[in-house]
């Protein structure tokens, strides 16, 4: 039965968050039950195909990446995929209208890993930053809004900025393998040969401004997403404050991570917050 089968699939992209991110997989968890698959299935398509572009080496990562996308819009003609990943992504496209545009920025973001390797002003950096996250923040939202258009331009504006903090945090977070494996460099007038403390306070000081407007959003949002989002903002607001405490030669050296004990505490006192109205 289809049923049946549209059911795997929606495990399949659980199991893809579960195994590449515990982190998100938790803060989808405090989701209302009636958007965690959708959200699931976004995760999943996201990071397959960034996987394509940062993991497949050896592979011909162009032909992988652009069979990844034709096998994409040949789901959604079709309604129906055999790779679970994308049933289940064509699925929730179709049901919450994620608007084509979206999918394409993103997919373009991706293809940029496979040619480019530095990034020399703000526009070329916000540009890979629309594509690569803020794009994945409006998916979300418009399954948060669940089709109320109204809502979803209220708050497109923050559901970016929380993209764009966390993407920065991503970056961040990665300089080693960014820099040593991938031989990338995001941050543009950032010399990762030479990086220093006062690169870092600069980086930090505008993810910190992404954060302060995402919240007003967070705060607007409906009851449903509230907690799972605020969730993963206080997750990542205490890895910013981690690699903050950090000193630079060894981001640029190892992979700061916050402890499961860590993270537990976290989502205790988010949950206290939440329900004391805090939020």
């Amino acid at each position: 039965m289809k049923q049946l089968f549209d059911e795997v699939s929606f495990k399949c992209s659980v199991l893809v968050t579960k195994s590449y991110s515990t982190s998100f997989s938790l803060a989808v968890k405090m989701l209302a039950p009636s958007i965690r698959e959708a959200i699931y299935s976004i995760y999943g398509f996201v990071r397959f195909a960034d996987e394509i572009v940062d993991s497949f080496h050896g592979f011909d990562k162009e032909t992988l990446i652009n069979d990844f996308e034709n096998e994409y819009y040949k789901a959604q003609k079709m309604g129906i995929s055999l790779n679970p990943i994308l049933n289940s992504f064509q699925q929730t496209v179709n049901k919450f209208n994620i608007t084509d545009d979206l999918i394409q920025s993103f997919l373009k973001s991706m293809k940029m890993d496979l040619v480019k390797s530095d990034y020399h002003n703000k526009k070329e950096f916000d540009d890979y930053i629309y594509g690569s996250a803020d794009v994945v923040g409006l998916m979300c939202l418009k399954v948060f809004v669940k089709g109320d258009e109204q809502k979803f331009e209220e708050l497109k504006g923050e559901a970016m900025r929380l993209g764009s903090a966390f993407q920065k945090v991503n970056f961040l977070r990665d300089l080693k393998d960014d820099n040593l494996v991938l031989n990338r460099n995001y941050f543009p007038g950032v010399d990762l040969k030479s990086f220093d403390e006062k690169s870092k306070a600069m980086i930090i000081q505008e993810i910190e401004e992404d954060f302060r407007v995402a919240l007003q959003g967070i705060k607007k949002l409906p009851l449903e997403a509230k907690f799972g989002v605020y969730t993963a903002y206080v997750y990542y607001k205490k890895l910013l404050r981690k690699l903050e405490n950090t000193p630079c030669h060894k981001i640029g050296s190892e992979r700061i991570r916050v402890s499961n004990y860590a993270k537990g505490l976290l989502f205790a006192n988010s949950f206290v917050s939440y329900k004391l109205n805090l939020v």
